[in-house]
């Protein structure tokens, strides 16, 4: 029988691919952190109050990395390689779920970098290594339907919207839908 494997968080894994290092956050990363969380464009999906200070990405990094720790999530700053310490945005797992092999990804990325590919690189990486690494069954994300630049990337890579659902979430007063997509792992031996 499969099992989760918790060996990933006994030392962070940093992935290269082609174009791009992802690798743990550090309080570098705070003020693009505060850039993209106090961003109208960038977290007009999130359904979340933007950041007023830097104090708070500064708790974001501190939690994330504690999440780690606690082997709770695993979220990965994203650089390109021809510069590793200037973070363009994030993605990772949370809500994970070890006793279902399943975990939710999340991700952003500053504007200035949208349309060129990055996070579909950086998204391919760790579908790889949640499969791989992490030996989960299925993979999940949430999404305002609204988010076609998101709907578009889980297409190519190969999730399916599994559903709809209808004024599922409340922010600022306002109802917005929510599509779920799942990408299942088709090499796991639980689908030979």
């Amino acid at each position: 029988m499969q099992i989760f494997n918790d060996e990933v968080f006994t030392e962070f894994p940093v992935i290269e691919t082609r174009n791009l290092i992802l690798r743990e956050f550090n309080s570098e990363d705070a003020e693009v952190l505060f850039q993209n969380y106090s961003d109208k464009e960038v977290m007009k999906y999130f359904g979340r109050e933007l950041f007023k200070d830097l104090s708070e990405a500064e708790i974001k990094i501190e939690n994330t990395n504690s999440d780690f720790k606690n082997k709770l999530g695993i979220r990965w700053a994203v650089c390109l390689k021809s510069d590793k310490k200037q973070m363009l945005g994030s993605c990772g797992y949370w809500r994970i779920l070890k006793e279902h092999l399943r975990a939710e990804i999340g991700y952003e990325l500053s504007k200035e970098f949208w349309g060129k590919g990055i996070m579909t690189e950086a998204l391919q990486a760790i579908i790889e290594f949640g499969f791989t690494g992490m030996k989960l069954h299925s993979i999940e994300a949430n999404i305002d339907p609204e988010n076609l630049g998101s709907v578009k990337i889980l297409e190519k890579l190969g999730f399916v919207r599994e559903g709809y659902f209808k004024d599922s979430f409340l922010f600022q007063g306002k109802f917005t839908d929510t599509s779920s997509y799942s990408l299942i792992n088709i090499t796991d031996s639980f689908n030979k």
